[in-house]
């Protein structure tokens, strides 16, 4: 699993006033970055072995040695950061201050156990981790970590009955979700209770928040008994409203609340692209090679 994590204004699609394109350190992408553009491009990686996070102010990206993955906060003030070995026998993420720059180790869980993964709130107050262990020599997932930035202190919460794969992630109100069998469930960011479950509504797109910038609409993976691979679901009811006729390889959340941000398959290739709801592609964003893709590219947006 690649992670990331942790996205209201509407896209107006109009000639900008200013552009850039941003090379990524270590491939030969460019980012085509744009004056207006709802989102930012503040982190990215491949797999986890490499991850860049931008400087808060112009383009460049700074590589994390000894991280196996970073994200930065809503609003831009925090960086998490997690490391890619244990220290003392505990996991654990560092929290960068962005504009005094200082950085504390918070603990997060005992060896073997891991948290991992990711996920702002978005107030940006909050982080929150999907914890595993291996079981049968593979990784499951056993419950969540909650940081609290400004306190630097972290509580974990077992889950039962969670399926092997899942990841937890914010919702809008301030709880968080995880995949459940074909589906999805709702736990109470408190004491890991149960709230609701959506059942048979499809896997969350992912690896990025799959709410919506509003909140009112989730990106899915449609379930099997519907041809389409994207579809749209009612936050409220758990209802699939939309199906869109397009295959992306991977989204990487919400430009706004008409669009998202696919990885396409193009030409021999790939292109990362602004999509729309009725799968016309409106904007490219990035051509990546091949070669790039199969390394397990990844990337992680803010909102502006």
């Amino acid at each position: 699993m690649i992670a990331h994590i942790a996205i209201a204004l509407s896209l107006t699609l109009a000639a900008p006033t200013a552009r850039a394109e941003l090379p990524l350190p270590g491939t030969t992408v460019k980012y085509d970055e744009r004056a207006g553009d709802p989102v930012r491009l503040s982190a990215f990686g491949l797999g986890n072995t490499s991850a860049y996070v931008r400087a808060r102010a112009g383009d460049a990206f700074a590589r994390q040695q000894g991280m196996s993955e970073a994200a930065v906060s809503p609003g831009g003030a925090t960086v998490a950061a997690v490391p890619k070995s244990y220290r003392s026998g505990y996991d654990s993420v560092l929290l960068t201050d962005r504009a005094g720059g200082q950085t504390r180790r918070v603990r997060t869980v005992r060896k073997p156990l891991t948290a991992s993964y990711v996920s702002w709130s978005r107030d940006g107050t909050r982080l929150a981790l999907t914890v595993e262990q291996k079981v049968g020599g593979r990784w499951q997932a056993v419950g969540f970590t909650v940081v609290d930035v400004a306190a630097a202190t972290a509580r974990t919460v077992r889950v039962s009955g969670l399926s092997r794969g899942a990841g937890f992630w914010w919702t809008p109100d301030g709880n968080l979700v995880a995949t459940y069998g074909t589906g999805l469930r709702l736990y109470r960011v408190a004491d890991g209770m149960v709230l609701r479950t959506f059942a048979g509504v499809g896997l969350p797109t992912g690896p990025e928040d799959s709410f919506s910038p509003s909140g009112k609409r989730m990106a899915m993976w449609c379930p099997p008994r519907f041809t389409e691979q994207l579809c749209v679901a009612d936050t409220g009811t758990g209802k699939i409203v939309q199906r869109v006729a397009v295959r992306p390889e991977a989204l990487f959340g919400w430009w706004d609340d008409s669009h998202v941000i696919a990885v396409m398959a193009h030409q021999g290739a790939y292109r990362l692209a602004v999509l729309d709801l009725n799968g016309k592609v409106t904007r490219v964003l990035a051509a990546i090679p091949a070669r790039t893709w199969a390394q397990e590219l990844w990337l992680s947006f803010t909102r502006t």
